[in-house]
């Protein structure tokens, strides 16, 4: 079967499937494939698939009909400037969370060196992006999964900043190194009883110990906040994700913990999506 006729049949059974980049997929996953961009889809379309390559296309599009992430099944997600390594042991970056290097990158555009910690580092694409962009900044890493930790390493490396990265394992409550200027995190923020309700590629395949924030959603949010508060240095920043549902409740944690709100950043959507705020 050429590559054409693989990709069009391929794209009419996700289609039927109900997975609705079912053209974008079946291509990206030739691309995985034959180890080519997708240009040389295009100008390549009649070439002959042999039996090994038809076989592992075949296998792949059977996996996303199962629902399984397409950037679980290629090892690799395009997130800010940068493309990242992963594995189903971390979460696939979302264009959402760009927004905090947006801020970080803003806020930091006159600062030549700061050292910061980032609290949940998963594929390490945050930590990683504002190293990249910031020359002589210095990070810390600190995740509880050594998986996460793994897989952040790799793409340092492969980000050649890994000589500014420092890695921790460990939980937020039990970090005890600073004091820092500035504090970054994705926390787990979904209600646990949410979880079931959620498109299965993500319920069935992504790591629920970075989706589950408690029954209130808060519970991972209100740890990160409390040890913040011990970590930042006095006028330090603490930047977050949260739920497009929780601006008030985090504005009162942060509150309660001597930090004050600079502002609310909207996500494309026009929801609540990241705070920035400053120990006082």
């Amino acid at each position: 079967m050429n590559i054409c006729k693989a990709i069009n049949y391929a794209a009419s059974e996700l289609k039927n499937n109900s997975i609705n980049s079912a053209r974008l997929d079946s291509e990206i996953l030739m691309s995985k494939v034959l180890k080519k961009d997708r240009k040389y889809l295009i100008v390549n379309s009649k070439s002959e698939l042999n039996d090994k390559q038809y076989l592992n296309f075949r296998k792949l599009i059977s996996d996303r009909l199962r629902g399984k992430p397409v950037a679980y099944l290629t090892g690799s997600k395009s997130f800010w400037k940068y493309d990242f390594d992963l594995n189903s042991n971390v979460l696939i970056p979302r264009p959402d969370t760009e927004l905090i290097i947006e801020q970080v990158l803003e806020i930091y555009k006159n600062k030549k060196r700061i050292n910061f910690l980032e609290v949940g580092t998963g594929s390490g694409c945050i930590i990683l992006s504002v190293l990249k962009e910031k020359k002589s900044f210095f990070g810390t890493g600190a995740d509880i999964r050594k998986e996460c930790l793994q897989i952040t390493k790799i793409n340092a490396q492969k980000l050649k900043v890994n000589n500014r990265l420092k890695l921790i394992k460990s939980d937020v409550d039990n970090l005890i190194l600073g004091k820092y200027d500035l504090i970054i995190s994705n926390p787990p923020y979904i209600k646990f009883f949410k979880l079931s309700n959620l498109n299965r590629e993500i319920k069935d395949f992504e790591p629920h110990v970075a989706l589950n924030g408690g029954i209130d959603g808060l519970s991972e949010i209100r740890k990160t906040v409390k040890k913040s508060s011990e970590l930042i240095k006095c006028r330090g920043k603490l930047i977050l994700e949260i739920a497009h549902d929780q601006k008030n409740e985090v504005k009162k944690i942060l509150k309660q913990n001597g930090f004050y709100i600079n502002k609310i950043v909207k996500d494309l959507a026009k929801n609540d999506r990241c705070v920035v705020s400053t120990k006082i």
